[in-house]
């Protein structure tokens, strides 16, 4: 039986943090076997936020050793960078031309930077259309995301739909899979952890780094046990476990931290040691490999597409 296709993504718009690893990595990691697996890193959306180059090499360096950090085995998923296949940027102008600027400006994501008063670059107006060719252009079944990515994948669908409408069946129309339990990760301040807001706990930091931002979660002195602190302790260990611990230690929110600390440690260091194996010249070939794999795929699509839009002559 054929298996069906996944398709997932990372920006390297920084260091990655626990959040990423189990809103995205550990799901991908955990399923990817099961699929047809391609495994995007998502230069092109970093633009919008990140304009420093040397940075952006690194961090995309950084994220495919991420992934492979994680368990993701390089010869069972495609690896590859957003950039290497220009189809993406290609087919965005092509579902620009179908879409209103009143679509796009209901996205919660646009409204959200909006509010807290970002620079609103073209390229973050437009993000929803951009990651709905990533997901297009492979014919794309299965898209696992964050509670807070939903929206996105409605809007895949209703501007495949849109394609599909005016030229003919084209493009596969995806479905999402969020795992609930994890689909906001809280942060150090109980909002939903993010680089853009400070309140991250680093995947791969070292053991200081995973101390100092544990040791700075928001606690309620007020409350018999940290909030805040467990919230994040319970993707770590299951909840009857917890239980007797932050009974035991009431009061004590050191103590619940230390613990913490301890099991964030606990997962993140054979990762981290794993992840700092891997040379600059294996992920290099990693991610030409993968480019090749992609655009393959990706080419055959646009050819199609090209045809139906009445530009191939």
């Amino acid at each position: 039986m054929q298996k069906k296709r996944l398709l997932t993504g990372l920006q390297p718009s920084g260091a990655l943090h626990i959040g990423n690893y189990f809103g995205v990595l550990k799901p991908f990691a955990d399923m990817y076997e099961s699929y047809e697996s391609f495994l995007m890193i998502a230069d092109y959306h970093a633009l919008t936020t990140l304009k420093n180059p040397e940075e952006l090499r690194e961090n995309i360096m950084g994220v495919a050793r991420d992934y492979i950090g994680v368990g993701v085995d390089p010869k069972k998923a495609v690896i590859f960078q957003q950039s290497n296949v220009p189809e993406h940027t290609e087919l965005t102008w092509i579902f620009n031309t179908l879409i209103t600027m009143p679509f796009l400006e209901l996205a919660h994501a646009y409204k959200d930077k909006e509010a807290r008063g970002l620079e609103m670059n073209v390229g973050l107006f437009d993000y929803p259309v951009l990651m709905a060719c990533d997901i297009l252009l492979y014919d794309t079944d299965v898209v696992p995301v964050g509670q807070d990515q939903k929206q996105h994948l409605e809007y895949t669908r209703e501007i495949g739909t849109k394609f599909n409408n005016a030229f003919g069946e084209t493009f596969k129309l995806p479905n999402e899979q969020i795992l609930k339990t994890v689909a906001v990760v809280p942060g150090t301040d109980g909002k939903k952890m993010s680089k853009s807001y400070g309140n991250t706990i680093p995947l791969f930091g070292t053991k200081d780094e995973i101390v100092k931002a544990v040791m700075s979660i928001v606690t309620d002195s007020g409350g018999e046990s940290p909030t805040n602190v467990y919230n994040i302790h319970r993707l770590f260990r299951s909840e009857q476990e917890l239980g007797p611990l932050y009974k035991a230690n009431k009061g004590n929110y050191r103590a619940s931290k230390e613990a913490l600390i301890e099991d964030v440690e606990r997962v993140v260091a054979p990762m981290r040691e794993k992840r700092d194996s891997i040379s600059d010249a294996d992920v290099k070939k990693i991610l030409k490999v993968g480019g090749e794999k992609a655009r393959e795929r990706a080419s055959k699509k646009m050819a199609d597409v090209r045809n139906k839009i009445g530009v191939t002559l």
